[in-house]
């Protein structure tokens, strides 16, 4: 055999042989995977083979709307997005026996499993850090690092954190919370305005930002979150009402970036509290946001981000 050709083959057999675990060329596309329940609708944005980014919307009961804003990313890895089942574009559903934090890990695992994903990076944002952090426990040889943005990990330190920011709020408005949770009902108008009020100091401080790539009418689940979490973010009544992970988070043994807004419920003092219990993690604080910290302040959120990733091995 002619010498040229020997080696060619020789490398490219070696390539083969030897290319990294990740090494998946991902193209752009969406589409829909079954899960019990339903179909989990995904989408892909950008394109390659560098170890891709899967995104984990916050809720329970949201959409991946605001995930869109982190498409900057693309330029240099696969982004991939997926609205978790019940909310967004995939199946809705009021099926109580779903709700549990299991059966959303499985989703995650579906959408890994039907993209054929090694390894990935894994993003998570308030609800979905806590099924990042739960899919990492369960599959943590799949994951080469994790971005916990405005974590939520505890919802008791959840309560405790809200209860703190809700003193700094006026006296009427604190009377109307606490008379409202006394009481049981949460449709009063003073309390229906405490939430917008405390929205807008610690949830969304500027206003909600729309990607030209988000282009389909969807909405979320309000079913679902009431059902899983509660009336609105400061008051917990439902079955996530005992959930606690944190004891967890120092079985983390990858690259970890803790993000949070300036004015974020998710409050930075708590949140160095976790970055403190993964080894080597890093923390951003994010200039003038709250909860909402790529609409409040886009720029420096994927700046963040970059930094982090352009620091690892892909």
């Amino acid at each position: 055999m002619n010498r040229f050709i020997l080696n060619a083959i020789t490398l490219i057999l070696f390539s083969i042989l030897f290319q990294p675990a990740h090494a998946q060329y991902l193209k752009s596309h969406e589409g829909y995977v079954d899960v019990k329940g339903g179909k989990v609708w995904y989408r892909v944005l950008g394109e390659g083979e560098q170890t891709p980014i899967l995104i984990i919307h916050g809720g329970p009961g949201g959409t991946s709307r605001s995930m869109y804003l982190f498409s900057p990313l693309t330029q240099e890895r696969p982004v991939i997005l997926f609205d978790q089942l019940g909310g967004g574009r995939s199946t809705y559903h009021t099926d109580t026996a779903l709700l549990k934090v299991p059966y959303f890990v499985s989703q995650v695992q579906a959408v890994t499993e039907a993209l054929n994903l090694e390894s990935v990076y894994i993003l998570g944002h308030s609800w979905g850090t806590a099924l990042a952090l739960e899919y990492y426990l369960a599959h943590p040889e799949k994951v080469q690092a994790l971005i916990f943005n405005s974590p939520y990990f505890s919802t008791p330190i959840w309560e405790a954190d809200a209860d703190t920011l809700i003193r700094k709020l006026s006296p009427d408005i604190q009377t109307a919370i606490y008379e409202a949770e006394a009481s049981g009902d949460f449709n009063t108008p003073a309390y229906q305005y405490a939430n917008k009020v405390f929205l807008s100091r610690y949830g969304l401080r500027t206003k909600r930002l729309v990607s030209e790539l988000d282009t389909a009418s969807y909405t979320g689940n309000s079913f679902i979150y009431n059902y899983m979490w509660g009336p609105t973010e400061f008051t917990a009544t439902g079955t996530l009402k005992h959930y606690h992970r944190v004891d967890a988070l120092e079985k983390i043994q990858v690259p970890t970036l803790f993000i949070t807004g300036e004015y974020d419920e998710a409050r930075p003092a708590t949140v160095r509290y976790f970055q403190s219990l993964v080894p080597d993690a890093d923390l951003i604080v994010i200039d003038g946001a709250g909860h909402g910290t790529m609409h409040d302040n886009r720029e420096d959120n994927i700046k963040a981000i970059r930094i982090f990733l352009q620091n690892l091995k892909d």
